[in-house]
């Protein structure tokens, strides 16, 4: 597979590392749109929100879990932040792996 992604969680592609646990990788984004950034993703290659299957349902919640670590460990829990996930072209996905990004640490308006 060809995913820019696992190559990421593999180590084969370095990443500024945020969290990782057995499931979960999260990273800064190299084009961050503000002070903070981060990607999440699932270790287990899922290509788009529309391809998460029923068996999926604990490693998205765990997912979602892991958000919350995040925007903790980040100083964006108080003040608030976004979590957004492209779908499909349109949408804007650019990397075909589920990934949502966190952003956070100035006010947010809804062109990113």
């Amino acid at each position: 597979m060809d995913c820019l992604f696992c190559k990421i969680i593999k180590g084969e592609i370095p990443s500024k590392k945020v969290y990782e646990d057995d499931h979960v990788y999260a990273f800064h984004d190299i084009n961050p749109v503000a002070p903070v950034h981060v990607l999440t993703i699932p270790k287990k290659h899922i290509t788009s929100l529309l391809d998460i299957q029923e068996e999926d349902k604990e490693l998205i919640g765990h997912l979602h879990l892991a958000l919350q670590k995040i925007a903790k460990q980040m100083g964006v829990d108080e003040s608030g932040f976004r979590v957004i996930t492209n779908t499909g072209k349109e949408g804007q996905q650019t990397v075909f792996h589920l990934h949502y990004h966190l952003v956070g640490g100035r006010q947010l308006d809804w062109k990113m």
